[in-house]
């Protein structure tokens, strides 16, 4: 028999894919090669995973025993999140994208989970990306293995859950919700991947001025991957200089995120300012200037709910009874607000800036101020007998006694006093003569009539 050479064991682990990962991971999106790999990495989140929060403390000792469910709209780290759960952990991980996968591919992940549970005895956490696109049958094959514990589901969606993950497997699992990234901490974000040599760019010069940075970070609107993705396009694109050093100025970073910079400080004379232009529009029935402002506002990322609470508070402030309805319809597009969120919201809020911007006006309810500052003037006022409760001391005391009731006379209405007796005659509300109101100021003048006769 001629000597035959051993065949070599072929290696555990592939050079050739152990070099394209390499290579992968060099040429990998900075998004990507800046990813946390553990939860102090993670920028944010504080609610959930600040020192002391639970998920904190069931990733830090590796016990989150039941399944989770990351709430979050895009680049605010839910894969982050169970990337870093994952490499905090001695479970096997598992991950499938609910865009690709299948019923079969959760078998096969179940089965696998089952028998390294049986021989081992090593749990399986599965992520589960963009749960919500599971319709209800792949979402129901996860629900006995959650249940039982063959494996530990971490969702992950941009979708509310409540909406579009199945009941059961909703109250098997803990909701997170992920809020986006401040901007604070999306400058921050940026910054640390300028200075980072391995996986950013700090083995290079770049020079980015402030006010390009905070564009950055203020257009991502608290994405962190939008943040990191305009800022690769600026350092990639822009030459350096004679000196090495690329200079990236607000210009590029307006070019870099394909979006202009708003002159629009939330916190100093424009944002006052431009609110102030917005409700002084409303009130001087302008729909047009309204609306210009209101865009400005939303495009320069002025917190929506601010202006909710504007157009609620005008509502009552500047139309008043003159259309009750200005009021609902303003509450509805706050709420609107909370159930949508935007960008589909700023329809919801643009109605009611036109609603209230073409509504007859008054401000007949600023009234409420003269009358608090009366009772301020006045102090302790007695409460007329007729007015008392009479349910407790009628008959001992008097309470309640010489009250007419309205409803017994015609109209529902009899010319009695409300007020202390000091104050009987004094007038807060003054109706005005404009659309509902009209009408309400005929009926309260008949009514003050009658009560001087």
């Amino acid at each position: 028999m001629p000597n035959r050479t051993p065949r070599a064991r072929k290696p555990d682990v592939d050079l050739f894919d152990q070099s394209l990962a390499a290579r992968m991971e060099k040429d990998a999106p900075l998004a990507a090669r800046m990813r946390p790999h553990n939860i102090d990495e993670i920028f944010g989140q504080e609610h959930i995973i600040g020192p002391g929060r639970l998920l904190r403390r069931a990733i830090e000792s590796d016990r989150l025993f039941s399944s989770i469910i990351l709430w979050g709209p895009p680049g605010v780290g839910k894969t982050t999140l169970a990337m870093a759960i994952a490499n905090s952990s001695r479970s096997h991980f598992e991950i499938l994208s609910a865009v690709l996968a299948g019923v079969a591919d959760i078998r096969r992940v179940v089965a696998d989970a089952r028998e390294r549970l049986k021989m081992d005895g090593q749990r399986t956490i599965l992520l589960v990306d963009e749960i919500h696109r599971f319709n209800k049958a792949q979402q129901d094959a996860l629900l006995p293995h959650v249940e039982n514990g063959t494996i530990i589901l971490i969702g992950a969606t941009t979708e509310n859950p409540y909406f579009e993950v199945v009941g059961p497997l909703l109250s098997r699992s803990r909701v997170f919700q992920l809020q986006p990234l401040g901007e604070p901490e999306t400058v921050e974000l940026l910054r640390r991947a300028l200075r980072d040599p391995a996986h950013g760019y700090g083995d290079r010069q770049v020079d980015i001025t402030p006010d390009a940075l905070e564009h950055l970070a203020h257009v991502s609107g608290g994405d962190a991957r939008t943040g990191l993705n305009a800022l690769e396009l600026a350092v990639e694109s822009t030459a350096p200089d004679e000196h090495g050093i690329a200079h990236i100025d607000l210009e590029v970073a307006q070019d870099s995120i394909q979006r202009r910079a708003v002159r629009y400080d939330k916190g100093g004379d424009e944002h006052y300012d431009t609110i102030s232009a917005f409700i002084k529009s409303i009130r001087g029935s302008d729909p047009d200037a309204a609306l210009y402002w209101l865009a400005k506002m939303l495009y320069a990322g002025e917190d929506p709910e601010f202006i909710a609470r504007r157009i609620v508070i005008h509502a009552s402030e500047d139309v008043g009874l003159a259309d009750p309805m200005a009021l609902v319809v303003a509450v509805a597009a706050a709420h609107a607000l909370q159930f949508v969120g935007l960008p589909e919201a700023q329809l919801n809020l643009a109605e009611a800036t036109l609603y209230l911007a073409t509504a007859p006006k008054s401000n007949s309810v600023l009234a409420i101020y003269e009358a608090q500052a009366l009772v301020e003037q006045e102090g302790q006022t007695q409460v007329p007998q007729h007015l008392q409760d009479a349910s407790r001391d009628a008959k001992s005391l008097g309470h309640g006694q010489g009250y007419q009731y309205p409803h017994d006379y015609d109209g529902h209405h009899v010319a009695q006093d409300y007020l202390p007796q000091a104050l009987v005659g004094k007038q807060f509300y003054r109706p005005s003569d404009q659309g509902h109101e009209k009408a309400i100021a005929e009926r309260v003048r008949q009514w003050r009539e009658a009560l001087k006769k």
